[in-house]
């Protein structure tokens, strides 16, 4: 009996150990929930769950490492904080690792508990299922169906009216057709036969002042018509053309803040604003594969369509997501350009956003209180954070830069125009007493011929 007992005794035991080794094999002795944020914080950079981004994926991660390689999660634990260190110790798994993935070395994470690494790979083992995301396509449905119900509603109405105004008029035109019939089968019409003007010249004999007048008030309008057309020539407020490769700003600049200068980072220090090569896109998007943020897709497109988008930021730089490398086949883009100097006009980008940006703004802000602005790029490009696609937001001719050079005050708090600009300011001072000596653009050079025009 206590033979049997015995035996029972060390049964249970054995059967708590397997268990706990078993969970502590397999990473389930963490939090997944936990897990999940620490993992968008620390790993999406270069892992996903289901495929391989730099790294490989990372689903299931802590039974393949025991079917390659035979470890358990204390060799991860070694590899997430230190796998430089557990390669230098001459690991042959470890080894094995960084050379099948190109020797890419991998983030150090000693930051990193213990218990921070087991809810990571409890995540990695089961991860919590995704919750349903709204369907966008079915929000528009429903809207767009109860709001078509008032509309069709009113283009009933609309036609109806409209077939009613027609059949008076109708009416109208056959009463007074009758009354033509019976006025020609009188004697009066023999009357007014011999009064009326049978010729164009009669008339114009008749009212030839009325006719000169008519004639020149036609050449005026005619003179007026073709000099506004020529002054409008080059001229393309709102035009925004399609791009060969779909961007939207509204999700880079708007959703995501992303800085302007981050992309046009010449914008700053030259006089064009270039278009970013493809290899700044690839910086996001050597990791960012495809479109996740369902919360906002524009009207008419869904998450294939911006999927595809990206896909062609591969074609163009030659870039493999499967093999996480250059192909060495890049295709040049052929960017529509949309914002277009003239050769003879001189614009120098920095000028503006270096030196005149807090001018800009404030300016800008003035006039607009209503409609202010917080990056010195709308005061020209207009709200580009809210545009899908981007248009040319103003006229950008020659008469709307003297305005803003006209209206535009100087910073003269700043050191350097304190002082180089100090005996223009006492000047304007005593010339314009009642502004308070205000500098604007105009009165440092900014309506001189050469300052624009080569």
């Amino acid at each position: 009996m206590i033979s049997w007992r015995k035996h029972y005794r060390q049964t249970l035991i054995a059967i708590g150990l397997l268990l706990s080794t078993s969970a502590s094999i397999y990473g389930q002795d963490g939090d997944p929930k936990n897990g999940e944020k620490l993992f968008k914080a620390n790993c999406t950079a270069c892992h996903a769950l289901d495929k391989q981004v730099v790294g490989p994926p990372l689903k299931g991660v802590v039974e393949r490492v025991k079917t390659e390689g035979g470890v358990d999660t204390a060799w991860l634990h070694k590899w997430i904080k230190n796998n430089k260190e557990l390669r230098a110790s001459g690991d042959k798994y470890a080894n094995e690792i960084f050379e099948k993935f190109n020797k890419t070395e991998m983030q150090l994470f000693p930051n990193l508990s213990d218990k921070d690494i087991d809810d990571i790979l409890a995540f990695t083992t089961n991860p919590p299922a995704p919750e349903p995301a709204a369907d966008p396509k079915k929000d528009a449905t429903t809207t767009d169906a109860t709001a078509a119900a008032p509309a069709n509603s009113t283009t009933t109405s609309v036609v109806i009216i409209s077939l009613l105004a027609i059949a008076a008029l109708l009416v109208w035109i056959l009463i007074k057709l009758r009354q033509l019939v019976k006025l020609g089968q009188s004697d009066d019409l023999a009357g007014l036969n011999e009064t009326r003007v049978k010729s164009f010249s009669e008339i114009y004999a008749k009212y030839h002042y009325v006719g000169k007048g008519l004639i020149a008030i036609l050449a005026l309008l005619a003179t007026y018509g073709i000099w506004n057309w020529i002054m409008w020539i080059g001229v393309y407020k709102g035009y925004k053309p399609e791009q060969p490769i779909y961007f939207s700003h509204k999700i880079h600049a708007g959703e995501q803040k992303i800085d302007c200068q981050l992309c046009h980072s010449s914008a700053k220090y030259g006089k064009v604003s270039e278009i970013p090569s493809m290899n700044v896109c690839m910086n996001c998007h050597r990791t960012i594969s495809e479109y996740n943020a369902q919360h906002y897709m524009e009207p008419g497109k869904d998450k294939a369509f911006y999927d595809g988008e990206i896909q062609k930021i591969y074609a163009a730089t030659g870039w493999d997501p499967a093999k996480q490398q250059y192909t060495g086949k890049s295709q040049p883009v052929e960017w529509t350009r949309i914002h277009n100097m003239p050769d003879f006009v001189y614009f120098n980008h920095s000028q503006h956003v270096v030196a005149g940006e807090q001018a800009i703004i404030n300016s800008f802000n003035k006039k607009n209180p209503t409609n202010k602005i917080d990056v010195v790029c709308k005061a020209c490009h207009g709200k580009i954070d809210t545009m899908n696609v981007v248009q040319m937001a103003n006229d950008f001719t020659m008469g709307w830069c003297i305005e803003c050079h006209r209206t535009t005050e100087v910073d003269m708090n700043n050191g350097y125009n304190k002082e180089y600009f100090k005996n223009l300011h006492d000047k304007l001072k005593k010339q314009y007493p009642k502004d308070g000596g205000k500098i604007t653009v105009d009165a440092i050079g900014g309506l001189e011929c050469g300052k624009c025009h080569y």
